[in-house]
């Protein structure tokens, strides 16, 4: 028994060793799940938090983050957008979008910055510090240069610097320079319009804004992302004809030169429709380089520039009074020794008239007869005929910066207003409110809204007419009885008085001169040596295709408007009618002789000497400037080849004309600098020099088609009102 217990001792302890072992063993599963359950917590708030803070970038912060990346990688830079085009009526360009290379730098990528500066400032001449400038705004993008000639565009290449690079922009091209300019207007260095029809149709033609992405990578290193977005803009076609402008603006330009006049205009119209085929001023500049000229040279003087009008607003007295039925063309009247009095001022005429008839009293332009007419026509209806031709509103043209004019209430007319207003003072107008007052004569009473918007295009579809383009009916102004009557005076004017030089050889014309005294700002009071010298005119009389007004603003010496306005009048028009292909509707005028023919070259040669037409494809590159484009027409209304001055020695060869149209050989002698003569009707038949002789700059060529010059109709008849 006692052999036995120490192995029960041993025994018990082992099992209290047993028993104490599997206590401690349950205590430490206790303590390693206790702190592998903190873990977990920590975890699962950890976790949380990173999702929470995730949730809260991604779900709420989202937006600014992207853009704050954005802004760090990318910059979306907006270059010039394509503008559409502008054509004349004939789907000639007058004004495009063409591609050039801007030059930009990336900042962080030039390795020395003061040394790029310095390059390109010599090569750009742009001063250093300019561009030093540039280049510190910002670490990823600065335009350095845009829109740059091919020249400056390869120096700037040669220099071979990392971290200047090109960007095709859009920059506006007038590839006929100055022609039409005022019409066209202008546009900046981000192609917004600034003037004419380039800042009255801006939104249409400008379309939406072109955008180039630059990309940046961790490095600031640059690289092309695409573009973002390219719409063009609307085509606008014009009511313009680019060969009736170049003649309009060159022989302007040959009255400006001989008159020494500080200004002018030019307006062709088509009177039966308001649209506008010629409208050109002077001074004129090239909308290529429209801020190297003065901005009074941008001005477009057609539409902005007032006036008053003087002679030829008798029109308007007579139309009034012919049309209230006061007076008859026959009446009588006597304008006493050139003297009235009116309110007690007297007013002297220009010449010493006694008895004069109505007719005679337009004819000879006589003051004393009109401001009779007008008092006795009254002035409440002498006010409500001038707003009723449009003056003292704007006509709506389709241009900016139209003036409205300066018509006086009738309450505020003093007593001598009347007397004034008849013979065109205390009024003032613009050159494109006169031209449609007279084509509103001329086609038989209506008043239409001029216009130089034909349409708009985007691509081969016409876009729907809107604001300036909704067409406005005409309004009658007079009867056309009254204008009927009108034209015929307004002949008389050409034939008998003092319109004489505005005689057309083989057609019929009509008009008025106007010759107004200016006020001098220094005084006050109207200036004895400054004149608007005018004339305003249509042709042919009995269905007339154009309306064709001159003003010349001081010219020097002859001020008078039927010496010389009336004279350009006449260069236009018979150059203009056959280009239309309008049927001569009188006999041509005998020839001249050899003497006179040198005469009239030499005379006025030189006044085209300083003028520099457009350079373009069916244009003369240079002008005439050995012989003028005068246009006396030669010959006889017989079918035979007729007899003139021939011009030889020159280098230019005569083309052959025979079965050629009228407007086919118009065309080609003014794209060689020859001066038409053309005789008959239909096609060509036989002509002088004959094809293949060598003529100089300038020469006549007097061509005769198949049917002698008859009164005829046109071929297109239009509707009379």
């Amino acid at each position: 028994m006692q052999q036995n217990r120490p192995h029960a001792a041993s025994h018990g302890r082992l099992v209290a060793d047993s028993r104490h072992g599997h206590v401690s063993h349950s205590s430490g599963d206790r303590g390693a799940v206790r702190r592998l359950a903190i873990i977990g917590v920590v975890a699962i708030v950890w976790m949380a938090a990173v999702f929470l803070r995730l949730g809260y970038l991604q779900l709420i912060q989202h937006g600014e983050y992207m853009a704050r990346a954005q802004r760090q990688q990318k910059r979306v830079i907006e270059i010039t957008p394509k503008r559409g085009a502008i054509f004349d009526r004939n789907m000639h360009p007058l004004a495009m979008s063409i591609p050039v290379d801007s030059a930009f730098a990336v900042p962080s990528e030039l390795a020395d910055e003061q040394l790029a500066a310095r390059l390109l400032s010599g090569v750009l001449g742009i001063p250093r510090d300019t561009l030093e400038a540039r280049l510190e705004s910002s670490r990823t993008f600065v335009w350095i240069a845009r829109k740059l000639p091919p020249e400056k565009k390869e120096a700037v290449e040669a220099l071979n610097l990392k971290g200047i690079y090109f960007q095709k922009e859009n920059q506006r091209f007038y590839p006929k320079r100055e022609l039409a300019s005022h019409v066209l207007g202008f546009v900046d260095v981000d192609e917004k319009g600034l003037g004419g029809i380039e800042y009255e149709l801006d939104s249409q033609i400008r379309g939406k804004s072109e955008k180039i992405i630059v990309m940046a990578d961790a490095r600031q290193r640059w690289f092309d992302g695409g573009e973002a977005q390219r719409e063009r803009g609307a085509n606008v076609v014009l009511t313009l004809d680019e060969k009736v402008q170049y003649i309009a603006e060159r022989e302007l330009s040959a009255a400006i030169a001989k008159t020494h006049a500080i200004a002018g205009t030019a307006i062709v119209m088509n009177p039966n429709t308001g649209e506008i085929l010629a409208l050109a001023n002077w001074p004129k500049f090239n909308p290529n380089a429209a801020t190297d000229v003065p901005a009074e040279n941008r001005m477009n003087r057609g539409v902005s520039a007032l006036y008053e009008p003087g002679s030829t607003f008798k029109l308007i007295t007579l139309a009034a009074a012919f049309d209230q039925g006061i007076t008859r063309p026959e009446e009588v009247f006597d304008c006493e020794n050139g003297a009235v009095y009116v309110a007690g001022h007297r007013i002297r005429d220009h010449l010493p008239f006694g008895l004069l008839s109505v007719s005679d009293i337009l004819a000879q332009s006589s003051d004393v007869g009109a401001i009779k007419i007008a008092l006795r026509l009254g002035a409440p209806k002498f006010y409500d005929y001038i707003r009723a031709f449009g003056f003292g509103q704007p006509t709506g043209v389709d241009l900016p910066g139209e003036s409205k004019g300066i018509l006086r209430r009738l309450e505020n007319w003093s007593a001598i207003s009347i007397g004034s207003i008849s013979m065109g003072q205390e009024v003032g107008v613009t050159p494109i409110q006169l031209a449609s007052a007279v084509s509103a004569i001329a086609n038989g009473g209506m008043l239409y809204k001029p216009h130089v918007i034909a349409e708009l295009r985007r691509g081969e579809k016409v876009l729907p007419a809107e604001g300036l383009l909704t067409p406005m009916e005409p309004r009658r102004v007079i009867r056309p009885e009254t204008a009927a009557t009108l034209r015929r005076l307004m002949e008389g004017v050409v034939l008998n008085g003092t319109g004489s030089l505005a005689h057309l050889d083989g057609w019929t014309a009509a008009g008025k001169t106007g010759s107004a005294q200016k006020i001098d700002p220094a005084t006050g009071r109207y200036s004895p040596t400054h004149f608007i010298a005018s004339f305003t005119g249509f042709a042919p009389i009995s269905d007339p295709a154009v309306t064709i007004l001159v003003s010349l603003d001081s010219p020097v010496g002859l001020h008078e408007g039927g010496m010389v306005a009336a004279p350009v009048f006449k260069r236009i028009a018979e150059q203009v009618l056959p280009y239309l292909d309008v049927p001569r509707d009188v006999p041509v005028s005998p020839q001249l002789t050899q003497a006179s023919y040198k005469k009239l070259h030499v005379s006025d040669s030189a006044a085209l000497e300083d003028f520099t037409p457009a350079d373009f494809s069916g244009l003369p590159d240079q002008p005439p400037s050995e012989s003028p484009t005068s246009n006396p027409k030669e010959g006889k209304s017989d079918p035979s080849p007729v007899t003139v001055a021939v011009d030889e020695g020159g280098d230019i060869e005569v083309p052959d004309f025979r079965g050629k149209t009228m407007r086919e050989v118009t065309e080609a002698c003014i794209h060689l600098g020859l001066d038409p003569v053309l005789v008959g009707s239909s096609l060509a038949t036989s002509q002088t020099p004959a094809a293949g002789a060598k003529v100089r700059r300038g020469a006549k060529v007097t061509v005769q088609f198949g049917a002698p010059a008859t009164k005829i109709g046109k071929p297109k008849q239009r509707a009379r009102h």
